[in-house]
C-alpha cells in the first residue's frame, strides 16, 4: 500500500500517449526539458541574497524581509514528491547561506518543473481514467 501505483494501459494508444508523457517528465525531473528555460517567476528586488527567512505570502517565496520569489504558484509551493515539497525544501537547506545567481535561476527552474509536474499528472490521470470508464 505504500507503493505508487503503476495503471497497466489498456492499449498500444494508450500506452504510446503515456510514454510521451513519461519522457516529458523525465526531461523536467533532470533539469533536461527545453521548458526550463521560460522562466515563470521574478526575483525583483537586489540585496545580501541571505536566506533568513522561507515563507510564502501570496504569491510570493520571501527568502528574508527585502527579497522574494514572486509568481510562485501555489501548485508549486505545496507540491509533494515523495516525502519532500522541494520549493520549501530547496530554500530552507540554504538557510543562513546566500543565494547565488545559479541558485537563484534554479530555483526557478524548479518552480516550472513543479508546475508542468502536476499539469502532465493531470494528463496522465485523465487518460488513464477515460479508458478506465469504457
Amino acid at each position: 500500500t505504500d507503493f505508487p501505483r503503476a495503471p497497466f494501459p489498456a492499449d498500444k494508444k494508450q500506452f504510446r500517449s503515456l510514454v510521451k508523457l513519461g519522457a516529458e517528465l523525465r526531461a523536467l525531473h533532470l533539469m533536461e526539458s527545453e521548458k526550463l528555460n521560460k522562466l515563470t517567476t521574478a526575483y525583483p528586488e537586489a540585496g545580501d541574497n541571505i536566506v533568513r527567512q522561507v515563507k510564502r505570502e501570496k504569491d510570493e517565496v520571501r527568502i528574508n524581509d527585502t527579497q522574494c520569489f514572486v509568481q510562485v504558484p501555489e501548485v508549486a509551493w505545496n507540491f509533494h514528491i515523495g516525502g519532500y515539497q522541494p520549493a520549501q525544501k530547496y530554500l530552507k537547506d540554504r538557510k543562513d547561506r546566500k543565494l547565488t545567481p545559479d541558485e537563484i535561476r534554479h530555483y526557478q527552474k524548479i518552480i516550472v518543473a513543479l508546475v508542468e509536474t502536476a499539469r502532465i499528472m493531470q494528463k496522465i490521470d485523465a487518460r488513464l481514467s477515460l479508458k478506465a470508464r469504457r
